[in-house]
């Protein structure tokens, strides 16, 4: 893809950004490696299809003042752009979150938040807006096509050497999150490996197409599914055994991630152990492993704050800032709230509302269980406290605030400290077993959540990222000629139906984190992480034919 040329931006480079970081020297290590596997992977752009189109309510409130009820992954974000476009000051607009039907990072980005406020501002009236399906396809931004250029070395004794990766991200005509997906590509390149040598470039580019923007695995899934090619076809060549090769080359605590960073509470290996006795029972089988990080972290602040509120004896609201969207945070607040103080859950509302001046940054990057989780742990040790000696009738009306904030991340390639790049990852290993024919049987997702802290949701959440992931391996695309879409209907999305799907098993693993909540590490995006790789792998294991490009086939019938 041509980088250079005429510019989408008069003054700005199309080529925007690019993140990059060697370790040692990646040509010499790949050239004295007895095995190589290098090819050029691409993947495609996705629509978020999510079951709820974006929706707002704006009502006038007081004099130059809005209300708004918004289903945005970040109302406090909602606030401050909404003055910005109405020209008040923020304490006069007001943004309550309705939880929505589903966002996978779709609406991170303003959408129609700006417009109703707009409209309702000026004509003093209450106004909704709810878009169309093709409206909303338009909209908002898609998952990022990557393409890249990997080439991956391993020694005779089948020990990973060096990896070189270049990537280019098709960010479209705006920037949207462009950089901190590319940056993850780029984090995440040597998956949940260690490998010594690396040399890695990540570059984010304008394009005359849609922009692209956050999806659930946020390039993570991208780059692994070029990665655990290149494995399997050094397996190929060398002969190596699949299972074992991987789980010899895992992350174990104290190694380093490609961007030097040391991580400890690993749990691939475990999550290999989880789904060995399936891979070497199955015929045609495709492995594939995956890591994703936990916060926003690259140098940036992960924070979360809460109010729990006592109003009476049979009342408790808990305040806090993130957005509920199907994922569970709101009853996850709950979880943490009676884990710790032993009160009923009959009794405990949760609310996200700007008024209770809770700043939160967007519901993304698979952080809100862990951060909201110790902000309410920590609200909760004086309200323990309290409760040894008074009743929640004599308490009603006090207020406990309770914060946790991670400011100790840094950018990748920093040089003068320890590189610590986020807070925390999750891990996984996925399989795909196909029947004798080459269509799929079963999905196996094995998936270390540190501590899985409700099951019923666990399993949802991986259950729907490895449906989500299998539409993006096999036939989902959102094809544009021209800087135009081809289609803007949701049945040309070829996202799988139910009876399209097969089964899937989840099988949980705890290896606890040493930063979340009872050891919890983050599962909202890692369920897709491993699956496109799992599946391409599955299919070469059966014809042959290596998979370089996704999606892997396309249906014909609607």
């Amino acid at each position: 893809m041509a980088i250079e040329g005429e510019r989408v931006h008069p003054d700005k480079p199309n080529n925007f950004n690019t993140t990059k970081f060697t370790t040692g020297n990646a040509d010499d290590a790949l050239l004295n490696s007895k095995y190589r596997s290098g090819d050029f992977y691409q993947t495609q752009r996705v629509e978020h299809a999510f079951l709820e189109k974006e929706a707002a309510i704006a009502i006038p409130a007081g004099i130059g003042g809005i209300e708004l009820l918004s289903q945005s992954q970040g109302v406090y974000e909602d606030r401050r752009q909404i003055a910005m476009i109405l020209g008040i000051p923020e304490e006069h607009v007001r943004v309550t979150l309705v939880p929505n039907g589903g966002g996978f990072g779709g609406k991170e980005d303003l959408s129609i938040q700006g417009q109703t406020a707009l409209f309702a501002f000026l004509l003093q009236k209450p106004v909704k807006i709810t878009l169309t399906r093709e409206e909303s396809i338009r909209l908002h931004p898609k998952r990022h096509p990557v393409f890249m250029e990997m080439e991956l070395g391993a020694d005779e004794n089948g020990k990973l050497t060096a990896l070189k990766l270049r990537a280019t991200g098709d960010t479209g005509a705006y920037a949207s999150v462009g950089t901190k997906v590319m940056e993850r590509v780029a984090g995440h390149a040597a998956g949940g490996y260690f490998i010594p040598v690396v040399d890695i470039e990540a570059k984010t580019v304008y394009t005359n197409n849609i922009p692209s923007g956050a999806m659930r695995g946020f390039g993570a899934n991208q780059v692994t599914f070029a990665l655990e090619s290149c494995i399997d076809d050094i397996c190929r060549q060398a002969g190596f055994d699949r299972w074992k090769f991987r789980y010899d080359n895992a992350l174990t605590d104290g190694l380093m991630t490609c961007t030097g960073q040391k991580v400890f509470g690993v749990g691939i290996r475990a999550c290999l152990e989880a789904i060995k006795d399936d891979f070497y029972n199955s015929r045609y089988a495709g492995l594939a492993c995956g890591i994703k990080n936990s916060g926003v972290g690259n140098g940036m602040i992960d924070e979360s704050k809460v109010i729990i509120e006592i109003k009476s004896k049979d009342k408790i609201i808990i305040r806090h800032g993130w957005t509920e969207m199907g994922q569970g945070v709101h009853n996850m607040a709950l979880q943490t709230l009676c884990e710790e103080t032993g009160i009923s859950p009959g009794i405990i509302e949760v609310q996200v509302d700007t008024e209770a001046q809770l700043k939160t940054g967007m519901t993304t990057s698979s952080r809100a269980t862990a951060l909201l989780g110790l902000a309410i742990i920590n609200a909760s040790k004086a309200m323990k406290k309290d409760l040894e000696a008074q009743s929640l009738d004599e308490l009603s009306g006090k207020s406990y605030f309770g914060q946790f904030t991670c400011d100790w991340t840094t950018k990748p390639g920093v040089t003068d400290r320890e590189p610590v790049i986020h807070y925390s990852y999750g891990y996984a290993a996925q399989l795909c077993i196909l029947d004798d024919s080459g269509k799929i049987k079963k999905m196996i997702a094995a998936h270390d959540a540190g501590k899985i802290m409700n099951p019923m949701l666990f399993e949802g959440q991986i259950e729907g990222g490895v449906h989500m992931g299998l539409g993006y391996a096999l036939t989902e695309d959102l094809p544009m000629k021209d800087g135009f879409l081809l289609s803007d209907r949701m049945k040309d999305l070829q996202v799988l139906r139910a009876h399209e799907t097969p089964e899937i098993i989840v099988r949980g693993v705890e290896v606890k984190d040493a930063v979340g909540p009872y050891g919890a590490k983050g599962i909202g995006e890692i369920g897709l992480v491993p699956t496109a790789a799992a599946v391409a792998n599955a299919f070469t294991a059966f014809d042959g034919v290596k998979r370089t490009k996704l999606p892997l086939i396309r249906k014909i019938d609607n």
